[in-house]
């Protein structure tokens, strides 16, 4: 594919992220509508929430948006692992009158083992499907092709987007280190060992060689981020943290107080895959928990006795490097502020 922007009829080479659990349809829209790329996160999903989102989102514009699934692995379950976790998180737990659950679920279904979430895709057809952590099954890829989609995954290194390019799909997110929320690397037990957190211009011009079209994504906060990434090689930019604020964004008021002390950290703590987040509570803890989901069953039921304690600090408030810069403003005018 030579020209990214033209097959999606875009005015402006910006995608929002899709953030799973505060994109919604009125901000995939408001993005779309705006000349972006609106996108819907529907990892956290079930299949039937993921047809209503993206029938709402197609009610609200008549301009291209997209989706995003999670292709992470299967995980293997340890049961000692997963009860030491718990136990570690005991104490915090006790702080709000709480005990922590029995046992952990697999809360997400990777995407590979989810059929329900192929139709429910393939029915709703958006004009791009995107994956994270890894890549769908080849009769998968078929099937979304056949739809008409444009396919693109997250690389965060130059060995993943060689699977990407193998795989066949039409482009690469390039997240840097610099990325709010989960790491997109595929293989998280080899991260601390392997990943070589490269600067999110680093890895675009590493990329472009593969001759696949390049998006930006990490760190991109503004007009001169946007123009910064398009000269190192990339065609358009995604940009997450800088929309977390806007009103159509179902980002929670604990989240959106988190963003204005602009420190972030990667972390395994909250869901067990890394991912950089405003440092808080939770992010204090540390260690790299039990295996995803299995961790973040025990994140969210954390932050849900939290809550009901009027605290908001074990949240997860994923967030990139500019988280500071995010302002608060209807996310059409936000992706004015990032064309280039």
């Amino acid at each position: 594919m030579t020209d990214l922007i033209a097959a999606l009829d875009l005015r402006c080479p910006v995608f929002q992220a899709p953030m799973a659990g505060t994109s919604t349809p009125a901000l995939a829209a408001a993005v779309s509508n705006a000349g972006g790329l609106g996108n819907l996160g529907l990892g956290a999903m079930t299949a039937a929430q993921a047809a209503q989102a993206m029938a709402d989102t197609a009610a609200l514009t008549d301009r291209a948006w997209g989706v995003n699934l999670f292709c992470h692995r299967p995980p293997v379950r340890d049961s000692a692992r997963e009860a030491a976790w718990l136990d570690r998180l005991a104490p915090h737990f006790a702080r709000f009158g709480a005990r922590p659950p029995a046992t952990l679920r697999e809360i997400y279904v990777s995407f590979p083992q989810d059929d329900a979430m192929l139709a429910a895709v393939v029915a709703a057809r958006p004009r791009l499907v995107s994956v994270h952590f890894g890549l769908p099954r080849p009769d998968q890829i078929a099937a979304l092709r056949a739809t008409g989609a444009v396919l693109a995954a997250t690389a965060t290194s130059p060995a993943e987007a060689r699977a990407i390019a193998d795989a066949g799909l039409d482009a690469i997110v390039a997240q840097g280190w610099q990325a709010g929320g989960h790491r997109g690397i595929f293989d998280p037990d080899e991260a601390e060992e392997a990943d070589e957190r490269l600067d999110t211009l680093e890895l675009v011009a590493r990329l472009v060689p593969l001759g696949l079209p390049v998006i930006a994504a990490g760190g991109i906060m503004q007009a001169s981020d946007s123009r910064a990434a398009l000269a190192a090689g990339a065609v358009a930019v995604q940009c997450g943290t800088a929309f977390l604020r806007a009103p159509e964004a179902a980002t929670p008021q604990a989240h959106r107080d988190a963003l204005a002390a602009g420190k972030t950290v990667m972390t395994a703590a909250i869901s067990g895959r890394p991912a950089r987040c405003c440092v808080n509570d939770f992010t204090r803890i540390g260690g790299r928990g039990a295996g995803y989901p299995m961790t973040y069953d025990a994140g969210k039921a954390l932050n849900a006795a939290a809550l009901a304690a009027g605290h908001g600090g074990y949240g997860p408030h994923w967030a990139g490097t500019g988280a500071a810069q995010a302002v608060a403003r209807p996310a059409a005018e936000t992706l004015a502020a990032l064309r280039p």
